[in-house]
């Protein structure tokens, strides 16, 4: 049996899978002294900069999911223990019953700074050997990102 790749380094799904692995390996690596994990990290730096963007005070724990594209649930369950961290307060929204308003704490703000100093350094690490194709990298990522739900099931 064999794929229309012929080989499985010729496929760029195996590609990406394998790349994805590696530059998670390295941000876990790098996160690990701060006893936080990237889709902590995510989420923290999520609510930080909707927070800092936001006209209102009250960002909502689906605004955060949607913006860090993690499902909600599981946003839910990472916030709820970054909250036992004391990195951050979800409280009732104030006009909508069934939201959760989500913001730092000082100990949050504090953490999200020391992490991004250093998730910066590890992708600046990782991703050197490309030079300039860094900005083409990240355009083709864009444009894969920007694949709706439609598309992936047609």
């Amino acid at each position: 049996m064999t794929s229309e790749y012929g080989k499985p380094y010729d496929s760029p799904g195996f590609l990406l899978w394998q790349v994805t692995n590696l530059w998670q390996k390295n941000l876990r690596q790098a996160l690990h002294d701060l006893d936080l994990t990237h889709v902590q990290f995510i989420l923290l730096a999520s609510t930080e900069w909707l927070n800092t963007q936001s006209t209102q005070e009250d960002v909502t724990q689906a605004q955060i999911a949607g913006h860090a594209h993690i499902d909600p649930m599981m946003a839910s369950q990472v916030l709820r223990n970054l909250e036992k961290k004391g990195f951050l307060i979800r409280k009732e929204h104030p006009t909508d019953t069934r939201a959760k308003s989500i913001s730092l704490t000082q100990a949050g703000e504090r953490m999200v700074s020391q992490a991004l100093d250093i998730v910066v350094k590890a992708d600046r690490r990782f991703f050197a050997k490309l030079g300039e194709d860094q900005v083409t990298l990240a355009n083709l990522m864009r444009t894969l990102g920007s694949t709706t739900i439609h598309e992936i099931r047609s």
